[in-house]
């Protein structure tokens, strides 16, 4: 915020921040708590988020080292970059709900 140009209500990140809780609120007090067995499905995807593409990685790195003779030169960081990958899908998975 300048003294020139100051922000609006519509563009301030505090009233924005304020209407996103008070809308997850609204909707927490209208559907009430998840139940036991949505919220175990949810992890169990969550697992599977970080999983896939850390066996995919792993997988396709142990391909291309029997393919071209290399030890473990690419499973390593296959599985690392699946593992990455992974971990920033869940995030914006989880920050998505």
């Amino acid at each position: 915020m300048t003294k020139d140009h100051p922000e609006t209500p519509e563009t301030d990140p505090l009233v924005e921040e304020i209407r996103r809780h008070r809308a997850q609120r609204d909707r927490w007090l209208r559907e009430g708590d998840m139940s036991v067995g949505r919220r175990l499905a949810q992890i169990g995807v969550l697992g599977w988020i970080f999983v896939v593409p850390t066996l995919a990685g792993l997988f396709f790195g142990r391909w291309l080292d029997e393919r071209f003779d290399a030890g473990i030169f690419w499973s390593a960081p296959l599985m690392l970059l699946g593992l990455c990958l992974g971990g920033w899908t869940a995030w914006k998975w989880m920050n998505a709900r």
